[in-house]
């Protein structure tokens, strides 16, 4: 295990109806709440934080996408700036939360354009506090200091990160998934189980016993759940499982001290930039020729993975690698989400694009840097 020093500082309120206890969390005098398309408005959501934030002078930014846009955000910056706000409250899921911790970077950036926090020529040295309310399990956004944001005039896809953006506090209700669309709950345990396979599914010479086994078990929550909350949408217990498991997929504890990779996540904001597929869809059509491409160097983890969680027995190498990337495949279409890339109407065009961006901009991915755009063609290829 690699030496590491780790806080993650987010403090958590888990449980049914809780939303209201945003009220004693809340430090500043100025709230703007940031949501998306206006769901919350819907499901009731809405109605429970406009209530506890009775005490408060609050604003509103609607309007927040999927795959959240650069231009939208700073909108809200100006918002931000002229009402002399001075605490966020994003209501959502992984979109909204990340496009929060942009603009609360971008409201105190002094150097110029904040798009240069995405291109890593700007560093963040100050944000503004936010908390959350999670309405989607998947990003771990709601206890991570990480984001990802597109700027929709060049169609670029960047992540950034800053220990200043944890969230202060972020709540989650399991309740309020319960009127999630069967495609949003699908690709969110994809995001989530795919998030584990970054920090797990690697090479890696250094003895991860604990991580690994921890990993093992969101893996186990996920596939158990999953299914559950697909056939019975408001199943409490399978939607707080799922809903703490993704949390714990991305909350950064069991990632240190390890390798991670990826490469996944980063071929697939191409093909979400470029073509508009959902995250979770470019997740499930990238991972499994990722784990094929590189089958050799990732050998002993695939291996464990097909033992350990889908359960297969011992076979030649090849062949336990063989059923456990279709295992992996067959859960992602379980979950209602299409693997491959001509199930969305994509082919050697993509590739191409993809593959070409990833080379432009001189990327090499995955735990070993090993993956140029000409690799990531030849994983695509895998995928048409």
């Amino acid at each position: 295990m690699e030496n590491f020093s780790f806080m993650n500082p987010t403090k958590i309120i888990f449980g049914k109806d809780t939303i209201k206890e945003i009220s004693k969390e809340i430090t500043g005098r100025k709230v703007l709440i940031t949501y998306g398309g206006g769901s919350i408005k819907k499901n009731g959501v809405y109605d429970q934080v406009i209530k506890a934030l009775a005490s408060f002078e609050f604003y509103e930014f609607g309007g927040i996408e999927p795959n959240p846009h650069y231009e939208t955000c700073m909108k809200a910056v100006d918002l931000i700036k002229e009402k002399s706000i001075d605490y966020l409250l994003a209501i959502g899921g992984g979109s909204v939360i990340d496009a929060t911790k942009f603009i609360a970077s971008a409201a105190c950036f002094e150097n110029g354009d904040p798009w240069q926090i995405l291109e890593r020529k700007g560093e963040i040295k100050k944000a503004l506090p936010y908390g959350t309310v999670l309405t989607i399990a998947a990003t771990g956004s709601e206890m991570n200091d990480g984001a990802v944001i597109t700027k929709a005039a060049t169609k670029d896809k960047l992540p950034f990160s800053s220990s200043l953006l944890y969230p202060k506090f972020s709540v989650l209700d399991p309740e309020i998934t319960y009127s999630l669309p069967a495609r949003q709950t699908g690709n969110g345990v994809v995001d989530a189980f795919v998030h584990v396979i970054e920090q797990y599914l690697t090479y890696s010479t250094e003895d991860t016993t604990f991580q690994d086994n921890m990993w093992e078990g969101i893996l186990r929550t996920l596939i158990s759940e999953g299914p559950k909350a697909l056939k019975e949408p408001r199943n409490y217990d399978a939607r707080a499982n799922i809903m703490w498991a993704a949390t714990w997929a991305l909350n950064g504890w069991f990632a240190q001290g390890v390798d991670q990779d990826w490469a996944t996540h980063l071929i697939g904001h191409e093909l979400t930039a470029l073509f508009g597929l959902d995250h979770g869809q470019t997740l499930a059509i990238v991972l499994p020729g990722v784990m094929r491409k590189l089958s050799e160097q990732k050998s002993v983890k695939i291996k464990r993975l097909g033992k350990e969680i889908f359960s297969i027995k011992e076979e030649s190498s090849s062949e336990l690698i063989d059923k456990t990337i279709q295992a992996t495949e067959d859960f992602f279409e379980l979950m209602g989400v299409k693997t491959h890339l001509s199930d969305y109407n994509l082919g050697d065009e993509a590739i191409e694009k993809v593959g070409n961006r990833l080379n432009e901009r001189n990327w090499k991915l995955g735990e070993c840097y090993n993956i140029t755009g000409d690799v990531a063609k030849e994983i695509l290829k895998l995928r048409k």
